[in-house]
This record gives structure tokens, sequence and C-alpha cells, in this order.
């Protein structure tokens, strides 16, 4: 039974992709249906009260004028005739900028109402405003509804051209129709690709930000992995030795040893099985020391090197007082700021400033303005996210931008237990 409803369900779906199912259901949508929703509403980019305000403006007094200009003419309508033939024209326009489907119907029904018998000498069976404002409103939703719909759009329209113009006047009005049609489709489907290539673009853009978020905080896991497994290694051994280091140890204590070292290494076992799959397979462990505030100096040394102007402004630091990650941090953070003053700014001087206080340790690089511009391939603008996600990180703030001067800074603020920092 259940493989019977699907083979139906496939048997419909079929059927409503057919060309007939598609162009009866263009044609309801055409005749009967409500009018879709369009991409973007006409006006979409003015204000809120200029967006509603300026239209009815507009076409209060274009509506205005047609009347008047209708009544006042001299084409022989009787004054009631003439009112119902200006309101029939502008009824259109009013409904255009929202329902233009509806704007297009009320088009027609005027097409095939609002005639009158032309002098031999005219063979137009509409008023001019009637027949300019048609065209105005066949060019819009042309270029608003989809194919299917504008293919009935523009066969109905043929209805009063073939039966009520002179056969003399038809073919000019015919192809009229059909190069609206055309440049309405082409404008559509740009649009739509527009639109589309911008969501894609969007779509790619918060999918990059978000991989290097989390590349970031997978780097900044391995290293914090490394330093506290480093210091955890040292508390095992610690505690391990301290009952042969030291003389005299009662049993108790040295049980208690025993206990702190057995912790110590059950920990590392679980930090190691939690944040071992951060690691990759072909890439091995990180074995090398990682940097700390002692190191700022051979890296600006080798940023002077490379021709980068840099001033390094550090205080004395004090290594039991800045704990390991948090030293870290500062030395990536000035590392990634150096490497985009040279990207961006290239032959600006650049100072790096380290600042410890009492409970946190404070880093900034500033650059003065460039002396030439940037080339176009300047980055891929990671190395603002990666700095704030170690700041982040940490308990800390991070601020980036530019200066009133022109140049650009980076500052991080990294917090730490100052009573803690000797552990």
């Amino acid at each position: 039974m259940a493989r019977l409803v699907a083979g139906s369900a496939r048997s419909l779906r079929v059927v409503n992709r057919h060309p007939i199912a598609v162009a009866l259901r263009a044609l309801r949508q055409t005749v009967l249906g409500p009018d879709a929703r369009p991409e973007r509403p006409l006006l979409a980019r003015w204000p809120g009260p200029a967006r509603y305000a300026a239209p009815v403006g507009l076409l209060a007094a274009l509506g205005l004028f047609l009347i008047t200009l209708t009544v006042e003419s001299d084409w022989g309508l009787a004054p009631p005739i003439a009112l119902l033939f200006a309101a029939m024209t502008v009824a259109p326009l009013l409904a255009l900028p929202r329902r233009p489907l509806l704007a297009w119907r009320l088009t027609v029904l005027a097409l095939l109402i609002c005639t009158f018998n032309a002098p031999d000498d005219q063979a137009w069976p509409w008023t001019p405003p009637l027949a300019l404002g048609s065209i105005a409103v066949l060019a819009v939703v042309v270029a608003r509804v989809d194919r299917p719909v504008l293919v009935w759009v523009v066969a109905i329209s043929t209805v009063p051209v073939l039966t009520l113009v002179h056969p003399d006047n038809r073919v000019p009005v015919l192809l009229l129709l059909g190069a609206l049609a055309i440049v309405g489709d082409l404008i559509r489907r740009n649009r739509l690709s527009r639109h589309a290539l911008a969501a894609q673009a969007e779509l790619s853009e918060r999918e990059q930000e978000r991989r290097a978020v989390l590349e970031e905080r997978t780097r900044i896991a391995r290293e914090m992995h490394d330093v506290v497994a480093h210091h955890m290694s040292l508390i095992a051994v610690q505690a391990e030795t301290a009952p042969y280091r030291l003389t005299d140890v009662p049993a108790p204590a040295a049980a208690e040893f025993v206990a702190i070292a057995a912790s110590a290494r059950d920990a590392l076992t679980d930090m190691r099985r939690l944040l071992g799959v951060l690691r990759s397979e072909t890439s091995g462990p990180q074995t090398a020391p990682q940097p700390d505030l002692t190191d700022l100096g051979a890296m600006v040394d080798a940023a002077r090197r490379a021709g980068l102007p840099v001033t390094l402004d550090v205080e004395p630091v004090d290594d039991d007082r800045v704990p390991a990650p948090v030293g870290l941090a500062a030395y990536r953070i000035v590392q990634e700021g150096l490497a985009n003053a040279a990207r961006h700014a290239a032959g600006a001087a650049v100072r790096v400033t380290v600042r410890t206080g009492r409970s946190g340790l404070g880093v900034r690089v500033e650059n003065s303005p460039a002396d030439v511009r940037p080339t176009a391939d300047s980055g891929s603008g990671h190395g603002l996210t990666g700095m704030r996600e170690r700041a982040t990180s940490l308990g800390g703030t991070f601020t980036a931008g530019p200066l009133p001067d022109g140049g650009y800074a980076v500052a991080a603020e990294l917090p730490y237990d100052a009573e803690g920092g000797d552990r």
C-alpha cells in the first residue's frame, strides 16, 4: 500500500510538471489568482514615509491631470463618459506599485470598454492618456512576473489590439508588445540573477567567517592543551618525586603525594582523550615550546630585518606573575598585529606596547598612516577574528579600529589572577 501511495505521489508530481499543467496554473494566476509577492517592491530603497507618500502624491497629481485632460478634450465625449474614461485610465496606475497583475487586468478592461468611434483620419480607438498608461502598466508588469504568466499577459493583451485597432496599425502595436515582453523578461532574469549572486556571496562570507572562527578555536584549544599538559606533567613529576627529595616524609604525606600524582596523570589522560580529536593525524604532536612575552624581542627584531619600522615598549615582566596562556595569547596578538601592519600599511611606523597590571595584561599594536596603498591581495580578514577569539577565550576584551590621524590600532586586555600567577 505504501509503495502504491508513493507511486501515486510521483505520478502527481510528474503531472504537475507537465507543460499543460504549468500553462493552466499560469493562466489561472494571470486571470484570477492573487499577485505574487515581488522580489523587491517598487521604490523599496526610499525611506519609510516617502515610500508611500511619494507614489500617492505623484499618482494623485497624474490622475487629476488625466481627468482634466480627458474632460476638457475635444474628442467628442460626453462629460459622464469622459469621467469614466479618465477613472479607468487612472485606476490601473494606482494599483501598479503593489498589485501589478491587478493593474494589468484593469488596463485590459479599460481597453475593452473605453473605446470611441474615432474620426476617419484617426485609426486609434483609445484616448492618448489611456494608450500611454496601458503601455506603462504593461512595461512594469512584464518585468515583474515569471515567464509562464508573462506569456499569458502578452497573449491576452493582444485581444484588444486584434479586435479594436485598425489593421494598418496592428503590426506596429504587436511588435511593441513583443519588444516589451522580451525586455521585461531580460530585466527580471537579470534582477533574479543579481539577487541570487548576492545571497550566495552572503552565505559564502558567513561560512568563511564561521570556518575562520572554528579554525582559530581549534588552534587555541591545541595550544591551551599543550600549556596545561606541560604544567600538569610538572605537578605529577613533583608529586611523585617529593617523597624521594624530601627527608622524613610521614607515611600519610607520602600517600597524599601519590594521590596527587595519580590525579594529575588521570587529568592528563582525560584531557588528551577529549582534545586529541583536535589534532590532525598527519601533523603529529606539537612538541616545540610555546612562545611567550620573553620572545617578543626576537619577533620584533625579525620584523625590523624584514623592513618594518617597529618600536617595542614592554615593561619588565615577571614570568611567574603572567600565566603561560596569557603570555601566549599576547605573543600571538602582537604577531598578528605586526603581520596586519606589514600587509595593510606598508612603510608605516608601528609601535607595540605591553603593560602589566595587578590583574591583567594590556597589549596594543598601532601603526601610523600608510605611505603606500595596500595591494588587492591584502588577506582574508581572519586575523582580527583570531585575535578577538584569543582575548575572549581568556575572559578579556579586544578592540580594533582606525585612529584619528589615519592610522590603525588593535588593543587587548587579558585578565589573570595575580595571586595565582606563581602556581
